[in-house]
């Protein structure tokens, strides 16, 4: 079974051009107010996208290793996901998910500020996670 991966890719494509967004609009000529809204925007996209590819890695990993999956922790889903090469470390993937949990459960201008960055750095590993899925699809 061939896993239909058109959201994944709808949404880090969502992601980057928020990001693309965001980094050329807050080069100091908006306001803070402005900022602010732009940032929302990127932490949505990271949101969105960080749900999908933990739940895409669990496919994945479901489709092709077993119904093992269901009783796993996030920490455990992602050591099992870089254990099949779908990941390459898991360090970077649980303070996605723990940037995740901040945004779901407190909101402040510091933390969205710390979570913003995290967004921009989640990029990167999303995409490179999507490349190796569309790779390894069969």
């Amino acid at each position: 079974m061939v896993l239909d991966l058109s959201s994944l890719e709808k949404a880090v494509d969502s992601l980057n051009r928020a990001i693309k967004v965001a980094e050329s609009s807050i080069q100091g000529i908006v306001d803070s107010d402005q900022e602010e809204v732009i940032q929302a925007g990127v932490i949505q996209n990271f949101e969105f996208t960080y749900e999908l590819c933990w739940k895409f890695m669990q496919r994945w990993l479901e489709k092709n290793v077993g119904p093992i999956i269901d009783r796993l922790t996030m920490k455990e889903l992602f050591r099992m996901a870089a254990e099949h090469q779908l990941i390459k470390k898991v360090e970077p993937w649980f303070e996605y998910h723990q940037a995740r949990n901040l945004t779901s459960h407190t909101y402040s201008l510091d933390i969205a500020d710390e979570v913003y960055k995290t967004a921009i750095r989640f990029y990167k590993d999303a995409k490179k996670f999507l490349t190796i899925l569309e790779e390894r699809n069969d």
